[in-house]
């Protein structure tokens, strides 16, 4: 039993690891993404190295509040539905056991499980431990599967401008004949592997989340900047 335990622990706490590491990722994805827009825009407008360089450390800045914020919001109101759900369904297994035990048992029988084997099934599970099976069969998560919002904030406070910084940088560097080209060329490599890694972690097809990840950048960046061109004609 105490074998168990520790492999649930630790598959509890690979998730968790998980679910920071993916506000980690899109954190980058987006600071790169923003900041990429941001400077290209400026950049289409103004040849000024000083001004691309203001306006994309502005947009870093803005970028990170916005996203720790963002991210504190969503994985805090997701863990208060998941508390709410829980408490729900403590009072309904109180009051109405049978109600949660068949629910469990037709939902083996519509994946096609037995009456025999979706019964016993069903009683194994409400037997160990019936609030936890109810909550994973009906909600989808786990009782103790929760994402710290605080933990979360911090990755994507660091990683946003971590992001950020590669067209920033990627502007300020290149030469000016070749800093619009050279920029685009360096965030799209970059979302190839950001674009892979989050497909990875949401476990979807990774050459489908690429492809839409450099795709959705390279939109951002050849509206921005034509934009930019156009309000310096």
């Amino acid at each position: 039993m105490d074998n168990l335990d520790s492999t649930k622990q630790k598959s509890i706490t690979l998730a968790q690891k998980i679910n920071v590491l993916r506000a980690a990722v899109m954190g980058a994805n987006d600071g790169i993404i923003s900041v990429a827009g941001i400077v290209l825009g400026v950049a289409g407008a103004a040849s000024s190295s000083f001004a691309i360089l203001i306006s994309g450390l502005a947009g870093m800045l803005a970028g990170t509040i916005s996203m720790a914020m963002g991210e504190y919001v969503s994985v805090h109101s997701q863990s208060d539905a998941e508390v709410a759900a829980v408490v729900r369904e403590k009072k309904i297994l109180d009051t109405d056991y049978q109600k949660e035990f068949l629910f469990i048992k037709n939902k083996l029988l519509k994946a096609g499980i037995s009456e025999e084997l979706s019964h016993k099934a069903t009683k194994e599970m409400m037997d160990r431990d019936p609030l936890k099976s109810i909550v994973r069969e009906k909600y989808g998560f786990e009782l103790n599967e929760k994402t710290n919002p605080y933990a979360a904030a911090v990755a994507s406070m660091i990683s946003f401008p971590l992001g950020a910084t590669l067209p920033l940088l990627s502007i300020l560097i290149f030469p000016v004949q070749y800093r619009i080209f050279g920029t685009m060329l360096a965030v799209i490599i970059s979302l190839v592997f950001t674009g892979y890694f989050a497909a990875q972690l949401s476990h979807s097809s990774k050459l489908h989340g690429t492809i839409r990840n450099v795709i959705s950048g390279m939109l951002t960046m050849i509206v921005t900047y034509f934009i930019g061109v156009m309000f310096s004609l």
